[in-house]
């Protein structure tokens, strides 16, 4: 495999050129992918589930991970032409095709990876705090035993699908307050335990995260994906929303830290 490209800006946009296989693990049916530079990613659909709020989520959330040092497959904009999938026999998922024509998001695929066992493999204390402390910022729920949204690949790890992370856009009506609000579910997250540093690391990724640079990453969200769900919205706005939730939140980090510290007490 060619050696993976994972600067963080510009986000490339590649077109698909083949569907290669669906991947059933998620709800939302993202699929294995072949495009038109040569690359198999695992493509998001725009059509699916949540549609293109999953994709914001995973972009950001992707992003940010990167922008602290963390390790995730480079993520592009996909694009899919009308013509695509016409060929495709089973129904569900043409019909998942003819609705996410235009632009989706995608993965790189990383070939030969595993998933993350944490009976297996043992992650030191101050990744796992890092890991804990961005799941917290994104409210990020899907990060459970269950459902570690982790790969091991190349003895690292790696951290895919964001897609269920800021949920405050699914109805938009309080951001400001919920910016402000532990992140409970944080009980939940597989490797809480192991996060014995998010003091340490909470000074680091606010030193790190700055308003520029939320900004800076809050702008690579297509125009489009901003106005799909609300023909009166105006991407502008909706985009000032996203930076305003994420810089407040990275502010007020000592809420949701002394949180999953609390949690953190009552499991070990």
């Amino acid at each position: 495999m060619a050696d993976m490209q994972i600067d963080s800006s510009p986000v490339r946009t590649v077109n698909v050129t083949r569907y290669v296989t669906p991947l059933r693990e998620g709800g939302s049916l993202p699929a294995i992918a072949e495009a038109d530079d040569g690359f198999l990613y695992v493509l998001k659909f725009r059509g699916a589930g949540q549609g293109v709020k999953a994709l914001i989520a995973d972009l950001l959330g992707g992003e940010l991970a990167r922008a602290l040092g963390l390790k995730v497959p480079e993520i592009v904009f996909a694009n899919l032409d009308t013509a695509f999938g016409r060929t495709e026999p089973d129904e569900e998922i043409q019909d998942l095709l003819k609705a996410s024509v235009g632009q989706n998001l995608a993965l790189h695929y990383l070939s030969g990876s595993i998933t993350y066992d944490p009976a297996v493999t043992v992650i030191e204390p101050k990744l796992a705090s890092q890991i804990v402390w961005l799941d917290c910022l994104l409210t990020n729920v899907d990060r459970t035993a269950r459902n570690t949204n982790m790969l091991v690949w190349n003895k690292e790890l790696w951290l895919i699908d964001h897609g269920a992370s800021l949920y405050f856009h699914h109805s938009w009506d309080n951001w400001a307050e919920q910016s402000l609000r532990p992140f409970v579910q944080v009980k939940d997250h597989v490797l809480l335990p192991q996060a014995a540093e998010l003091d340490e690391v909470d000074a680091a990724y606010r030193a790190m995260l700055t308003e520029e640079k939320v900004r800076s990453i809050v702008e690579l969200i297509p125009d489009e994906w901003l106005t799909a769900s609300a023909s009166d919205a105006i991407a502008a706005d909706r985009r000032e929303v996203y930076a305003r939730f994420l810089t407040a939140r990275i502010a007020s980090s000592e809420i949701f830290v002394k949180e999953a510290q609390h949690a953190r007490k009552s499991l070990i």
